[in-house]
Order: C-alpha cells, then structure tokens, then sequence
C-alpha cells in the first residue's frame, strides 16, 4: 500500500526507511529510530508520517510473509521480541508489539483496512515509546524477512535488498 501523498514524499519515506534498515541491520536501534523520526513540526504531520512509514513496512513485510509461504501453501512462523530482542509468546509481548501481530496479520489475510485502523489506534493511544517499539518490530520484521527471502533467490522489494544486502 502506497501512503497518501506525491511521488517525491514516497520516495523520501522509502529513503528514510532504507537508512533505517541500514541501522538495524548494524544494531542500532536507537539509530534506526532517529532515521525514520518524522520532520514535521506538527503533531498531524508527524503522526500522518508515522502512518505512513508502518504501514509502508508492514505492506511489504505482508508480501515478504506470502512469498515465504508460498501463496499460502507453506506456513511461516510470526516470532515476537522483547526490547533485549529476545523472543517471547504473543501474550507475553507489550501492547505496542501485539498491535504489530495484529497489523501485520490483516495485512498478511488482504484486510489493509484493518492494518491502517491498528496503526491509527496505536498512533492516537501509545505513548512514544510504545510507538518507536511498534517501529522497531516492523523493522525488525522487515530485516529478518527480506534475509530469508534474499538466502532463498526470493523476490524482495529493491529498495529493501539494497538497504539489508551484505
């Protein structure tokens, strides 16, 4: 799903995303986060900024999830990390991440109605830690999807191999 707005503000979220990634990928969280924090002075800016890039993420994380499993036909395991990045049950993990699964599944199932209300639910109710968290598990995602696919000759977005790529 292409976030609202012209071409150039498309393409300076995929930019801002790439180098977020970059960060990720060298453990850098705090990094990562400071790449993708949105510029714009106004809360609504800010907040439409923010939309976008989750859901930017969580769109091709979705499409990563289906060409893993190969239409459908082959599962693919959803893990879940806590803030030291360990990996924890579905119930266990904080409300920002279980706002991720919830995201990502919709997405995953063809529901982008549903992932764009978790996102705008999350946005207007989490404090900013719980947002920049929920930012952290989909780049998470995204990273340790894309590597899988990458490993397997598997199609990934260009713009994502090019930031995850040795």
């Amino acid at each position: 799903m292409e976030p609202d707005g012209s071409g150039d503000e498309q393409q300076k979220l995929v930019e801002k995303a790439q180098r977020a990634l970059v960060a990720m990928q060298l453990g850098e969280d705090d990094e990562a986060l400071d790449e993708v924090a949105p510029s714009a002075a106004e809360d609504d800016d800010r907040s439409a900024e923010t939309r976008a890039l989750m859901l930017l993420l969580f769109g091709e994380c979705s499409q990563m999830v289906a060409t893993l499993g190969d239409g459908g036909s082959a599962p693919v395991k959803v893990q879940v990390f806590d803030e030291d990045g360990e990996e924890v049950s579905i119930d266990q993990a904080d409300p920002p991440v279980r706002t991720a699964v919830r995201t990502l599944l919709a997405e995953v199932h063809g529901n982008t109605e549903a992932a764009v209300e978790q996102v705008e639910i999350a946005l207007a109710n989490a404090a900013p830690d719980e947002v920049d968290s929920l930012v952290l598990q989909a780049l998470r995602w995204t990273v340790r999807l894309s590597t899988e696919c990458l490993e397997r000759d598997l199609p990934v977005a260009p713009w994502i191999s090019e930031a995850v790529a040795d």
